[in-house]
């Protein structure tokens, strides 16, 4: 019997065709066919992988590897380990292993890794353009012409300037420090970044001679060490940090409270970073004038999760997406890439994986520094 990798994706239907490079799919199986059959293996690929007839489920018995994707995660538990007692290695084909018990994969000395650097310039491309759709108010705009409506008023009165705004990011890692570099170019009053530790010198001299030659404004870039005086300063905050027991429900009612009357949120991170139901409410209420972002917890989420009829109380601020900030068409190509390259390292016998995309190994989680990756 051939040993079995199961491998779970989205369903690309008619668009997979439409589109081969679309590699995340169902159908187009990451490209990795040919060479998992050259090599031995027998390639389950699915997106039924809910319930316990799922064919999740059914395949648990005698897998050997799992690969899926953050955008549309199985959710490797520690039941699902139990029922996978040849399981030596889950990959995940982009960043963010959150959807795995990492602990239960030590224990049971499961290799996790994931292919780091695969989305950084990609998300941080989605981070830029889901601020100008909330501060532009875009979204209720775009729907008053589509209604064949001319109410500018309607959609200007909560139309603002990317300039001379206070912006700041929870994190400033691959992803954090590539949106900061970014955001130079739109001429901010102030940038402000938190994490664990200083970004190099070299990294902010760069991002205040940039701006110094650009807007005439040095030093522009701060680190802060306390959340919630940085919230409370900023204009706009982005979360680029990834989700980890002290991250989880960091954006509640208690930290949304200090942020500044009338503020925007935007997270490309993870879901489970923010307390949905307290976005909503600060939405509703004014506090927030705008969230934003691709991520959900959990995803695909329920019909009745609160992103989905969040608003503000002038009826907009809600620039919600699927999950797709990190699966462009170039996104994919490298997380393909990185997939079928650690498939190589683990076939060889090797196992010798991208330092930089192993999270737990031999029973041991891997040194990562915090914020470095989505």
């Amino acid at each position: 019997m051939a040993k079995k990798i199961l491998l779970v994706l989205y369903d690309g239907k008619h668009h997979a065709k439409e589109q081969p490079l679309m590699l995340g799919c169902v159908e187009n199986e990451l490209g990795i066919r040919k060479f998992v059959e050259e090599n031995g293996y027998e390639l389950v690929t699915t997106s039924d992988k809910e319930g316990t007839e799922s064919v999740v489920a059914k395949n648990l018995h005698d897998v050997e590897i799992i690969i899926s994707t953050p955008f549309f995660p199985v959710y490797v538990t520690k039941e699902r380990m139990e029922q996978a007692p040849n399981l030596k290695l889950c990959i995940t084909a982009g960043v963010g292993s959150d959807h795995i018990d990492l602990n239960e994969a030590n224990k049971r000395k499961i290799g996790v890794l994931e292919v780091t650097g695969s989305n950084v310039v990609s998300v941080a491309e989605c981070v830029l353009e889901t601020m100008l759709v909330l501060v532009r108010n875009f979204v209720p705009a775009h729907e008053i012409a589509m209604k064949g409506e001319w109410d500018i008023a309607q959609a200007a009165k909560m139309e603002f300037d990317l300039e001379d705004k206070v912006i700041a990011t929870v994190g400033a890692g691959r992803i954090g420090y590539r949106v900061l570099e970014r955001l130079v170019a739109f001429n901010p009053k102030k940038l402000y970044y938190y994490d664990y530790q200083d970004l190099a010198k070299e990294q902010v001299d760069n991002l205040n001679k940039v701006s110094e030659i650009l807007n005439k404004r040095g030093d522009i870039v701060e680190r802060v060490t306390s959340l919630e005086d940085m919230v409370s300063k900023s204009d706009i905050v982005t979360i680029n940090c990834p989700l980890h027991e002290s991250t989880k429900g960091l954006f509640n009612k208690k930290l949304i409270s200090h942020m500044k009357d009338g503020s925007y949120l935007v997270n490309t991170a993870r879901g489970a970073i923010v307390v949905a139901q307290d976005v909503s409410d600060a939405l509703a209420s004014g506090k927030l004038a705008g969230y934003g972002g691709d991520v959900w917890f959990p995803q695909p989420p329920p019909s009745d999760h609160p992103f989905i009829t969040m608003r503000n109380k002038f009826g907009g601020g809600n620039a919600m997406t699927q999950h797709i900030s990190g699966t462009s068409l170039d996104a994919q190509k490298r997380y393909c890439n990185g997939v079928k390259s650690i498939l190589e390292s683990y076939f060889s016998g090797k196992n010798d994986y991208r330092p930089q995309d192993v999270i737990v190994i031999d029973g041991h989680y891997a040194t990562r520094a915090y914020g470095q990756n989505k």
